[in-house]
């Protein structure tokens, strides 16, 4: 008889996103145990008390958290969902751009500069108006429209003030007219799921900055620049943003490694916490 599975969540504030996983995992009957990463440690010499899991669904709101947590679990050879490499080149908007130019995927043009010197150089290069980007953040924070150089000159001065990790790498983006909103389409494993529209009329379209939720039909250009797209960063359960670029059409923007559903799973009417549970499930077996 074939022993039962047992899933790990690790996981910062039980979200709406996360009733839903837990529900799921309930009704699935699934053996799974909650783990709050502000109470949670992990003894290098003593792998043996994760070795339990056959797979750990990885939820945390801090990528530096969730990431090492990966890292660890991966070391100890506990599959995760999604892998420590999908996490640090999902969470660095330098890395992510890296891994679609490598396989030729449309992305906004970017540059990246060390130094504001060299940066106010590059924007020159670019022409204004720019966005500067911290490589690591979420929810469309610490976002800079750039208009002029004055403007550049200050916000680049304040970044190097500040000093950490994030804010010492200049990322700057070209600023693309979008029609009001971009395209959010979720994959998992080799399917994408749905998409929906994020509108805004600020050039912010996050639903966490206010933008609102509209169903996006799943064309072919979507799916398939969708799954090209997660296969470059690696795979797994994805959020893929899509950018409808004036004259190059359909371009992603960014991948999410951590997404959330709140909006769209009851906007698609499609269970995602299942799919994500499904998902882990076929990780898990994949490890016995």
């Amino acid at each position: 008889m074939q022993r039962r599975l047992k899933i790990g969540v690790l996981f910062s504030r039980v979200r709406v996103e996360e009733k839903w996983i837990f529900a799921a995992m309930e009704k699935r009957g699934i053996d799974y145990v909650r783990l709050d990463d502000r109470a949670i440690s992990f003894d290098l010499e003593n792998p043996e008390p994760w070795r339990m899991f056959d797979a750990v669904l990885e939820r945390s709101i801090s990528y530096n958290t969730g990431l090492y947590a990966l890292r660890l679990l991966n070391a100890f050879g506990v599959p995760t969902v999604n892998t420590a490499e999908v996490a640090e080149i999902c969470g660095d908007k330098l890395m992510t751009s890296a891994a679609l130019a490598r396989d030729g995927i449309p992305q906004p043009h970017n540059a990246t500069a060390f130094t504001p010197e060299a940066a106010l150089e590059a924007i020159k290069a670019f022409g204004y108006p720019v966005v500067l980007k911290p490589v690591v953040g979420s929810w469309g924070r610490l976002l800079a429209k750039i208009n002029d150089r004055d403007a550049a000159e200050a916000v680049l001065e304040h970044k190097a003030t500040l000093g950490s990790v994030q804010h010492s790498v200049f990322y700057i983006q070209e600023f693309i007219e979008k029609p009001g909103r971009d395209i959010r389409a979720v994959v998992i494993g080799e399917h994408v799921l749905t998409a929906m529209y994020r509108k805004s009329e600020h050039w912010i379209t996050n639903t966490a900055r206010g933008g609102e939720g509209e169903l996006c039909p799943l064309t072919p250009e979507i799916e398939e620049l969708s799954l090209r797209a997660a296969k470059s960063v690696g795979g797994g359960v994805l959020a893929v943003d899509i950018v409808e670029h004036p004259e190059r059409g359909l371009i992603v923007n960014e991948i999410n490694h951590t997404m959330e559903f709140h909006t769209m799973q009851p906007l698609s009417g499609i269970d995602i916490a299942g799919e994500i549970v499904e998902y882990t499930m076929s990780v898990a077996k994949e490890k016995i």
